[in-house]
C-alpha cells in the first residue's frame, strides 16, 4: 500500500472529480504552490496512484442505450483456462468492466451496447468457444451514479 498524506488525497480526490483542472486551479484548491503541486503530482503519477486521465462519454448520446451486468459461473478453474478467457473477454467490443467474483458467480462483466440486438451480438461471441456453465443478463433500466469519485480526505479507522 501507498503512503499518501492529506494534501495528496485532496489532489487526488480534486482531480477525480475533475480530471483537466489547471495547473494553477489545483494548487489553489489544495493549498500549495504551482511548483509543490507539480512535484506531487508527479509523484502520484510516477507510484502509479494516477494511472490515467479519462473523459466519461455520454454513450446512450452515441446509441448504447442498453447497460448490461453479465453474470458467468463456469465449471473451468485452471490458471490457464482464465487466462486464455481473460484474453477473450478483452477481445469484446462494449466491455467496460470485468471482475472476478466471489460467491455463486465467477464472473462480472459490464457491458454497453446499441440495444438488445447488439447486446446478442455480444453474447454470440462470448459463447463463442467457452463452455459456461451458466450466464445471465441483468439489464439495466437507470443509472443512478455512474463514476462516482470516492472521497480520500476521509480516512478510515
Amino acid at each position: 500500500m501507498i503512503k499518501i498524506d492529506d494534501i495528496d488525497r485532496s489532489i487526488l480526490t480534486a482531480l477525480q472529480q475533475d480530471g483537466e483542472i489547471s495547473q494553477r486551479d489545483l494548487s489553489d484548491k489544495v493549498g500549495l504552490s504551482q511548483n509543490a503541486c507539480w512535484r506531487r503530482l508527479q509523484n502520484l503519477k510516477a507510484s502509479g496512484l494516477i494511472r490515467g486521465t479519462h473523459t466519461h462519454i455520454d454513450l446512450s448520446a452515441l446509441g448504447y442505450d442498453l447497460t448490461v451486468f453479465v453474470m458467468i459461473r463456469t465449471r473451468h478453474h485452471s490458471r490457464e483456462w482464465a487466462e486464455k478467457f481473460r484474453a477473450h473477454i478483452e477481445k469484446l467490443p462494449g466491455v467496460t468492466d470485468f471482475y472476478r467474483i466471489g460467491g455463486d458467480w465467477d464472473y462480472l462483466i459490464k457491458v454497453v451496447a446499441k440495444g438488445i440486438a447488439g447486446y446478442d451480438a455480444f453474447y454470440q461471441k462470448l459463447i463463442t468457444d467457452f463452455e459456461l456453465a451458466t450466464v445471465t443478463g441483468i439489464f439495466s433500466m437507470e443509472t443512478i451514479i455512474d463514476g462516482r469519485a470516492v472521497d480520500l480526505r476521509q480516512r478510515s479507522r
